[in-house]
């Protein structure tokens, strides 16, 4: 079975787009996802890069999309009082939630909290909530965040994203093409299924 490397953000709106479709995508078209929570900050850095809401004409229209966005979805969509947010933490503990094969459910939960609810994830109660509420062991997947190999997955995915030419959040790697953004989810259907070329 093929797959599709998600490599995702927590305090990206348009990652938490992406997740709320990303799983049907899959469904449909027999693919797995791999959930690779990266640091986009650290990215952004090594690219000299500005936070897109840092320019007021790109922060006044991106607002606008979101919203429709998220109508278009049917999810629900709160801009957080926390932005931009460290998430250093809810990082951490997806991908302590993806080594013991719950990544999908973690990463939904906590993009949900924080773009769905409005929530502060830099806080370890609202992570550990989230995930509990999940169906997760929010407790443990706390305390595996200072295990050193939990950090090392983080630093892992965000050195690959890095290497990988990524730029931005969602970035869907397939077969080593990127799509990057949850407007790109169209054509990668597309690719999947043969009906276009990379």
């Amino acid at each position: 079975m093929s797959s599709i490397d998600f490599y995702w953000e927590p305090g990206s709106p348009y990652t938490y787009l992406a997740a709320t479709q990303i799983g049907r995508l899959a469904a449909e078209t027999g693919t797995t996802v791999n959930w690779k929570a990266f640091l986009l900050g650290k990215v952004f850095q090594a690219r000299k890069m500005s936070l897109p809401a840092a320019i007021p004409a790109k922060a006044s229209y991106m607002f606008k999309d979101l919203a429709r966005w998220s109508a278009l979805y049917d999810v629900p969509f709160r801009m957080p009082k926390v932005f931009p947010v460290n998430s250093m933490l809810a990082s951490r503990a997806a991908s302590a939630a993806a080594q013991q094969g719950s990544g999908e459910a973690a990463a939904l939960a906590l993009l949900g909290a924080y773009w769905g609810r409005g929530e502060d994830i830099s806080q370890p109660e609202v992570v550990q909530a989230a995930l509990d509420a999940a169906g997760l062991d929010g407790a443990a997947l706390l305390v595996a965040t200072q295990d050193d190999a939990v950090k090392d997955i983080v630093r892992a995915n965000t050195e690959a994203a890095l290497e990988l030419g990524i730029f931005g959040a969602p970035t869907m790697v397939y077969e080593g093409a990127l799509f990057w953004g949850n407007d790109r989810l169209d054509v990668l259907k597309a690719v999947i299924e043969g009906r276009i070329k990379v």
